[in-house]
């Protein structure tokens, strides 16, 4: 009897060991486990992300359907292999696990991180093996966007109404692109945004009535060519920092692992201004002589002010506004008229 009560007091104890044991051990299969599933329904989610990024270029026709289908194809593999490596990582893990009844400490389960305001390159652990990965940025407070603007140009004189412009209105263009950034403001809404960013403006004046500019030395005037003229066009090119402050409303898409706002087909304004220089002066003349047809390209100062700053605004819908920018310098600085330079047209803003 002494000898079956020591038995059984044995047994029970290596049971209550046992039991133990499989406490240590359990937590560590069970965060596996959970790590596993957590991997796929990342991967799962970002597939979803990207084939509805896709949708959306589709809906605004920057790629047919077949280019669509390609590329939801390309996603679908990528994210499946990534399910693929990261779950054999895993599994490889729950095999040492199980061999050793514990993992050595260069391999102590971690987090999988994918918290809020990761950042995409940033190092990145999961079960504490690190890599660089392409995860999806929680949230993007500053976008860019290329910038494209073109429309009428024309010049307001000192004393004289826009009607008394010497300039041809249809004829006398301007051209604006660039890239331009736009942070939101409130870390919590997106109503208002701060954009600014690099651009080349092209602005050119094409002279009326067969006149041209010439430099006499103390000034800058308009003066008749003597003979018809086809085309009498005066262009400056500037590089100017336009800075702006963007109103309207925005969709806020929410995701489990980040958040975006889209100003896609919704109302925008923007009001601010630019500075810069101007880079370069040039006028161009057509005509017929004696000696045929004639093209004269002059590449001067035409005494021009060399800085450039103005005040500019636009409003529009989605991608497209009315654009509208005028120059608080003169065009030339020894001109007795003051000329400054207006502008409106269309502009686009693609993201």
């Amino acid at each position: 009897m002494k000898t079956f009560t020591i038995t059984i007091g044995i047994l029970f104890w290596l049971i209550a060991a046992t039991i133990g044991v499989a406490q240590e051990v359990n937590p560590d299969l069970e965060k596996l486990l959970q790590a596993k599933e957590r991997v796929i329904e990342i991967e799962k989610s970002a597939l979803k992300d990207e084939v509805e990024a896709i949708n959306l270029r589709l809906d605004k026709k920057e790629i047919t359907v077949a280019e669509a289908d390609a590329l939801k194809q390309v996603a679908a593999e990528k994210r499946a292999l990534n399910i693929e490596n990261r779950v054999a990582i895993i599994d490889n893990k729950i095999a040492l696990l199980q061999r050793n009844g514990n993992l050595s400490k260069d391999l102590e389960i971690g987090d999988y991180e994918n918290k809020p305001g990761s950042e995409k390159g940033k190092d990145r652990s999961l079960l504490a093996i690190h890599y660089y990965g392409d995860e999806i940025i929680y949230d993007h407070r500053t976008t860019s966007a290329l910038v494209f603007a073109f429309g009428l140009n024309n010049a307001i004189i000192e004393g004289a109404s826009l009607n008394d412009s010497p300039y041809k209105t249809g004829r006398s263009r301007f051209t604006e692109i660039g890239v331009s950034f736009s942070t939101r403001v409130f870390k919590e809404s997106n109503w208002l945004r701060f954009k600014y960013g690099v651009s080349f403006q092209f602005n050119g004046l094409n002279a009326d009535d067969d006149l041209f500019q010439v430099d006499t030395g103390a000034e800058t005037e308009l003066q008749p060519f003597g003979q018809s003229l086809d085309k009498s066009k005066f262009r400056m090119d500037n590089l100017v920092v336009p800075v702006f402050f963007e109103f309207g409303p925005s969709k806020k898409t929410e995701k489990e692992d980040y958040f975006r706002y889209s100003t896609y087909k919704k109302f925008k304004m923007g009001l601010g201004g630019y500075a810069g220089l101007n880079i370069g002066t040039r006028q161009k003349l057509k005509y017929d002589s004696d000696e045929g047809r004639i093209k004269e390209k002059i590449r001067a100062n035409f005494n021009t002010n060399d800085f450039i700053y103005g005040l500019a605004g636009y409003v529009g819908y989605s991608d497209m506004s009315l654009y509208l920018k005028y120059d608080l310098n003169p065009i030339f600085n020894t001109s007795n008229d003051e000329q400054r330079n207006i502008s409106l047209g269309l502009r686009w803003d693609w993201d």
